[in-house]
């Protein structure tokens, strides 16, 4: 183990670190929970805002040109919700991967994505910090995917694709 100065305890055991990183996500699920950002809660948001995704009319058609089993990708999606806003670890993949795959993805597709996202949680808002705590990540995940497709295509020059998102 690595020495971190910084901490009470320097040298941790790997028991320690574990006892430590269940107690962070519990501590995390927690304050999600205390602002109702429950297991109910994640499921009804991406229940909620895939049913508008599949209706839309710009990004309706690169999800189902994808997507072929919709109650598997909901269920990942519900899975990767829970490790972003409970810190569960429930959910492993590569989003990134995913998306540099996508041909022609742009601003304007994760900005009108954004905007999608925000109606949903206002629509479903039970309060006023957890959407601005939901919102603040799905802004961060969107600028962190675009910032990735763009720095393929562009190298450093994409670095800062995503600063101009719209915020919730």
């Amino acid at each position: 183990m690595t020495a971190h100065p910084h901490h009470e305890n320097p040298n941790p055991t790997a028991a320690e670190v574990h006892a430590h990183a269940q107690a962070a996500r519990a501590r995390k699920q927690a304050e999600a929970e205390a602002i109702g950002i429950d297991t109910a809660f994640i499921s009804n948001l991406v229940e909620t805002f895939y049913a508008r995704i599949r209706d839309d009319a710009l990004l309706g058609p690169i999800f189902t040109a994808k997507i072929t089993d919709w109650p598997a990708h909901l269920a990942r999606m519900k899975l990767f919700w829970g490790s972003v806003l409970h810190n569960s670890g429930l959910y492993s993949g590569n989003p990134m991967v995913k998306h540099v795959a996508l041909p022609g993805l742009d601003e304007a597709h994760f900005a009108h994505w954004l905007t999608l996202f925000y109606a949903t949680l206002r629509d479903i808002e039970r309060d006023s910090a957890a959407t601005k705590l939901i919102g603040g990540r799905a802004r961060m995940i969107a600028d962190s995917l675009l910032t990735g497709i763009e720095m393929q295509r562009s190298g450093l020059a994409g670095s800062r694709a995503g600063e101009k998102l719209p915020e919730v």
